[in-house]
C-alpha cells in the first residue's frame, strides 16, 4: 500500500478532518462522523482508508491521552473498515444507501459489544461481569446506532464528493493522471 505525496497529504487530511468533526460535535453524547467518514473513505479507498482511519485514531490520543479507554481504538474502528470490504464493490445505486446506513447504524448499535472485551481485560471482569457493562451501557450504544443511522444519510453523498475531488470515476479507477 505505498502511497503517493498526494495520497499522504489527501490521509492526513481526511483524519486530521475525522478528528475535527468528533471535536465539534462532543456536545451530543455518542453522536459523531466518525463511522460515516469510515464508511465513505473505506468504500472510496478500499485498504488506504486505514490510513486517515489510524490518524484519527492518533490524534484521539495525542489530544485526549493515551489512556485504556483509547486501547479499544484501535480495532473497534477497524471493524467498521472491515465489514465494509466485505460489502459487494458493485451495489445497485438504490441499495447502496441502506447497506451503507445499515452498517454505520450496526457499529454503533454493537460499540459496547466491540467494546467489552477489552473492558473486560482492563478491569479484570469474568464474563457476567462483561455482560453486565454491555446491558448497562444499552441506552447509550442505542443513541449512537440512532446517531449513526441518522448521519448515515451523509455517506453516499460524502462518497460522491471524495470521488469528485479526487477524480476518482465511480468504477474507482482514477479518472485523471495523478500528478
Amino acid at each position: 500500500m505505498k502511497l503517493t505525496v498526494r495520497e499522504t497529504i489527501v490521509f492526513a487530511m481526511l483524519g486530521a478532518l475525522m478528528f475535527a468533526s468528533k471535536i465539534a460535535l462532543e456536545f451530543l453524547p455518542n453522536i459523531h462522523l466518525i463511522g460515516v467518514f469510515t464508511v465513505a473513505l473505506t468504500v472510496v479507498y478500499r485498504q488506504k482508508a486505514l490510513y486517515p482511519l489510524y490518524t484519527f485514531i492518533l490524534l484521539t490520543g495525542i489530544y485526549a491521552g493515551f489512556q485504556l479507554w483509547w486501547l479499544p481504538y484501535l480495532y473497534i474502528w477497524a471493524v467498521l473498515w472491515g465489514v465494509v470490504m466485505l460489502l459487494p464493490k458493485r451495489m445497485p445505486d438504490r441499495v447502496q444507501p441502506v447497506v451503507y446506513m445499515a452498517v454505520c447504524a450496526a457499529h454503533g448499535f454493537l460499540y459496547g459489544t466491540l467494546y467489552a472485551p477489552m473492558q473486560a481485560l482492563m478491569f479484570g471482569l469474568n464474563f457476567q461481569g462483561m455482560i453486565a457493562w454491555i446491558v448497562a451501557g444499552l441506552p447509550y450504544d442505542a443513541v449512537h446506532g440512532f446517531g449513526n443511522l441518522v448521519c448515515g444519510l451523509l455517506i453516499v453523498p460524502l462518497i460522491r464528493i471524495i470521488r469528485l475531488a479526487d477524480g476518482i470515476g465511480s468504477s474507482g479507477k482514477r479518472d485523471v493522471r495523478d500528478p
